[in-house]
């Protein structure tokens, strides 16, 4: 919070400062926005949706294997020979082992949900960051603020470069 308002009072500074007499020029654009927008995200987002529901199938299916092992326990307990029972009990821990190591491989914090998202949002973003730093480049721009991040308070709509950014990546 504090570098973020820092930062905010700086870019005031420079752009009402020295630097405004040698005609600094900041644009803006909202990259959540253009993130959305952008016809590529969706595709990479149907990619990442497909891979999400399969490992949906897969832990629905470890939870109705454990579930049947454990309904099976429950309704024949008495029924059932000690060393059957332990062996039932048994397939349950394994199960129930396997079904926590594959939410915590996929799910977990450095999981494989977290680093398929980076896989597929990674090249959209450079692809963005590209785009923006060819148009700020030919617009004439000195800097360009990414609105999305919370830290700009006020802008100029004819400054804003977003839909030039965005119509630049889907013509493409």
């Amino acid at each position: 919070m504090c570098r973020r308002l820092l930062l905010l009072c700086l870019l005031i500074g420079l752009s009402t400062g020295a630097f405004a007499e040698d005609g600094l020029r900041i644009a803006h654009v909202d990259s959540k926005l253009i993130f959305e927008g952008y016809k590529g995200t969706r595709k990479a987002q149907d990619e990442y949706d497909r891979q999400v529901a399969k490992w949906e199938q897969q832990a629905n299916l470890l939870q109705k294997e454990l579930s049947a092992i454990k309904e099976k326990l429950d309704k024949q307990a008495l029924m059932l020979s000690d060393e059957k029972r332990k062996e039932l009990e048994a397939d349950y821990a394994k199960k129930d082992t396997e079904l926590k190591d594959f939410i915590n491989r996929v799910y977990g914090r450095t999981g494989e949900l977290i680093t398929e998202n980076e896989k597929v949002s990674a090249p959209i973003i450079q692809l963005i960051k590209k785009a923006v730093n060819e148009i700020a480049l030919q617009e004439g721009y000195d800097m360009v603020i990414d609105r999305a991040t919370g830290a700009v308070l006020f802008w100029k709509s004819e400054n804003d470069l977003t839909q030039k950014v965005l119509d630049y990546l889907n013509a493409r």
